[in-house]
């Protein structure tokens, strides 16, 4: 027999891991536009609808306000059905309202759409989970987890460059409709991406779990442990009241300050 972690290891690092990781990375370019959006936008609606300063910085608070509500909210849909399901939907979230932010007739629209936005965002971060929990079991993947960085400096930069070009010539509206691409795009390649194996043993789905290790071995070109996938002994599930517990409350307490 084996478990998750050492057919993991045994089919190492190949083919899969780069386009999964090409794919989930793009998931931070996506969340770098739509977060950095309203950098480039506030100056323009501020003329637009006459705003104060307080009216302005609001805009920035509500979306990160929409994204602290909802990154909880997902994060425990996704623990109950999987981090495929959330992920997709947080995508059609995100590029929904993302699009009806374009169309917003006033500024508290605006406000609300882009509250809406911040909470489709925040669900991306269950598809950094899912890249880390299949690259992070195997040695020599780890290079690639730092990398992942580097796709939020480039949707940074991608959004500051089409902000110099879109918004002097078609006006704002139409840089948060080509913002929206990448996301749309995502969802477009989401056949590929398969469900965390570590999930579905959790879960007590071991067929599932072992077709998309068989999957991951088949790209990769090299051959599956030999035996069957056995589910690893049950514990109890982590609840949101383990953050504050005192073995955890430093560690909860320093993240929160960081974030």
């Amino acid at each position: 027999t084996f478990t998750v972690e050492e057919a993991v290891e045994t089919i190492g690092f190949g083919r899969f891991h780069i386009v999964l990781f090409l794919i989930m990375g793009s998931t931070g370019v996506a969340e770098a536009m739509e977060i950095m959006l309203i950098a480039v936008v506030s100056p323009l609606i501020r003329c637009e609808w006459q705003l104060q300063d307080w009216q302005v910085a609001l805009v920035t608070t509500m979306v990160f306000f929409g994204y602290m509500v909802f990154s909880i909210v997902l994060g425990l849909l996704a623990d109950r059905y999987g981090r495929w399901k959330i992920l997709l939907l947080s995508f059609l979230w995100a590029a929904y309202f993302s699009l009806l932010t374009s169309f917003a007739p006033s500024y508290i629209w605006f406000v609300f759409l882009r509250a809406m936005v911040g909470g489709g965002v925040s669900g991306h971060a269950q598809g950094r989970k899912k890249n880390k929990q299949i690259t992070a079991m195997c040695s020599c993947s780890n290079p690639f987890l730092s990398l992942g960085k580097v796709f939020w400096l480039a949707g940074s930069l991608l959004i500051i460059g089409l902000a110099s070009v879109v918004n002097p010539t078609i006006g704002w509206r139409w840089l948060i409709r080509i913002a929206s691409v990448p996301g749309i795009l995502l969802i477009l390649v989401f056949k590929f991406i398969p469900e965390s194996a570590r999930y579905n043993v959790s879960v007590g789905k071991t067929g599932a779990a072992l077709a998309t290790l068989q999957r991951i071995a088949r790209m990769n070109g090299v051959a599956m442990p030999e035996g069957q996938l056995r589910e690893p002994p049950k514990g109890r599930r982590g609840r949101f009241k383990d953050l504050i517990h005192p073995k955890y409350l430093r560690t909860t307490l320093q993240i929160w300050i960081i974030w």
